[in-house]
């Protein structure tokens, strides 16, 4: 009898353990255009991004291509997308997740013409899933960036101008989650990345999804909460590229906040200087991976001490209120004055700088000691704002950023710059190649993304993923790649590969060749090996 009993205790306290571990298959409906779906995609059912995104996931998922192509959103438009089969089928699949992607059929000329009913109609669709008695966590794609040339149907500057900023609204006015889609390819076209200008091949589809499943498999997705004591009840709130930004004066300066729509654990932040919402890409990616992005106005004070004073009364409110103790420092062109001396004064505080085609020596820039043609207005600025009585003092100020090499040094602080080659407002050798010279005399590396042929405009870059990825290995949260086992998404014509071919079609000849056969040698490698003597079927002679 009491053997009995413990049998049955252990065989409840198994199922018990069973039921307490078993995991729930998140079902995930991808919703969207023939981009969505994998039109002109070698082997899409495998190589599409939904297909790829269901293998980065992994089996705790189910991810369903619910994409059709030349479909819109605007019920008025040639193929609406609420009108397919494909659609309800969605809606009948009770989804935990949706991601939409739509949007570039509409801009045809003839679906355009009703662009007044866009969100309208982008707000039913919304809203139809939000219906679902699945209570789906409903996320916005925005458009990828279209290659096609002027005068096609399909319009690449609508894309950009009208429809990717009414996504964001959307995701904004719904408190919706959202992922820039549009800079994944850069902008310059690269025909292995998307053949046709327009739809992604399978390694583009292979970037979409890498960038969704790095969102998806972020820890703690649910929506973060203001900070009461962060942001003021006077604040006037205001639409960042889909997330919640706040602006208000502290002490008669101006200071934004844009919240991420979930902290990343430790709530790192980044403190922007100067031109706020100028090329805006990195900061949007940084959102996407949990960091609040801030501003306090400092303009006209090149980085005196009346500025340094400014971020450092600011910094201690932002910290007091919960965000990290280690900032993330961001500068573009003047902005690096400010960048650089706040940080000598306040090391200890700063997780990492990226600093974009800055201004490390103010002789150099505004006034014009070297290279550049001096601007009379700014340097009459820096001068009230520095105190200085005459040049002279200006020239022999020892306190510009190339000055603090040392001390920076000393500080280990990760360091990026992005810079133009053709810069010549604010030229590289007069600036950064000084100061990454000093800095290597202090054993103290930078890293620096030179851009060849570019001037001070543009900054940044398109695609930011590069610095992005630097912030996070700054900040302890990189992750790496490469250790995430995946099918390849290649396809080749060459290196003996059939044409039309893919990794996959390869994967299973090498099996259907392998079967029932005693090969001696089975040569396996990358395009050398592929190549030696043609076709499998030829090496196989050497066997």
């Amino acid at each position: 009898m009491k053997r009995n009993i413990l049998y049955l205790f252990f065989a409840i306290l198994s199922f018990s353990t069973e039921t307490i571990f078993a995991q729930k298959t998140i079902k995930v409906a991808c919703v969207g255009n023939s981009i969505t779906y994998g039109a002109g995609i070698v082997n899409r059912e495998k190589n599409s991004y939904p297909a790829q995104l269901q293998e980065y996931l992994g089996d705790n998922y189910e991810v369903k291509n619910f994409g059709v192509s030349a479909r819109t959103v605007l019920i008025k438009g040639d193929y609406p997308y609420v009108e397919t089969d494909v659609y309800k089928q969605s809606l009948a699949y009770q989804p935990d997740v949706v991601l939409i992607k739509l949007g570039t059929n509409d801009t045809k000329p003839q679906n355009w013409k009703y662009q007044d009913d866009f969100l309208e109609d982008y707000q039913a669709l919304i809203d139809s899933y939000r219906m679902l008695s699945s209570h789906p966590r409903i996320i916005l794609l925005t458009p990828i960036r279209c290659f096609l040339p002027e005068g096609s149907s399909i319009n690449a500057q609508f894309i950009e101008k009208e429809v990717r900023p009414m996504v964001e609204e959307l995701a904004w006015k719904n408190n919706l989650e959202i992922i820039n889609m549009f800079n994944i390819f850069g902008d310059e076209f690269k025909d292995y990345l998307t053949p046709d200008k327009l739809h992604p091949s399978s390694i583009g589809a292979g970037l979409m999804a890498k960038k969704i499943y790095n969102y998806l498999s972020l820890p703690h997705y649910t929506q973060t909460k203001p900070i009461k004591s962060l942001i003021p009840q006077n604040a006037k709130k205001f639409n960042f590229h889909g997330y919640q930004g706040y602006e208000f004066y502290d002490r008669g300066v101006l200071c934004k906040i844009v919240r991420p729509y979930r902290d990343a654990n430790g709530k790192p932040w980044v403190i922007r200087a100067r031109f706020w919402g100028h090329e805006p890409q990195t900061d949007i990616d940084l959102l996407e991976q949990g960091f609040y992005i801030t501003y306090c106005d400092v303009a006209d004070l090149y980085g005196s001490n009346k500025a340094v004073e400014r971020w450092n009364r600011f910094y201690k409110k932002m910290v007091k209120a919960g965000l990290n103790k280690k900032v993330v420092l961001e500068g573009m062109s003047r902005g690096g004055l400010i960048v650089y001396n706040w940080a000598a004064k306040n090391s200890h505080k700063v997780a990492c700088i990226y600093a974009d085609a800055p201004v490390m020596d103010f002789k150099s820039w505004p006034m014009g000691k070297g290279k550049p043609t001096k601007s009379e207005d700014d340097t009459k600025k820096l001068f009230t704002a520095y105190g200085f009585m005459n040049e002279n003092q200006a020239i022999e100020w020892k306190h510009n950023p190339l000055d603090w090499a040392e001390i920076i040094a000393k500080a280990k602080i990760p360091i990026i710059h992005v810079v133009g080659d053709a810069d010549v407002v604010v030229p590289v050798d007069e600036n950064t190649a000084v100061f990454e010279e000093r800095m290597k005399n202090f054993n103290a590396p930078i890293t620096v993304i030179h851009k060849p042929g570019i001037g001070h405009h543009p900054h940044s870059l398109n695609n930011p993923e590069p610095i992005v990825r630097f912030i996070l290995a700054a900040t302890g949260r990189k992750s790496n790649d490469c250790t995430h086992a995946l099918p390849g998404n290649e396809f080749r014509s060459g290196a003996g590969w059939v044409k039309g071919s893919d990794w996959h079609n390869v994967s299973e000849d090498i099996t259907e060749t392998l079967q029932n056969k005693r090969l001696k040698l089975l040569l396996l490698g990358n395009s050398i090996t592929q190549a030696w003597g043609g076709t499998r079927q030829l090496i196989t002679t050497f066997t």
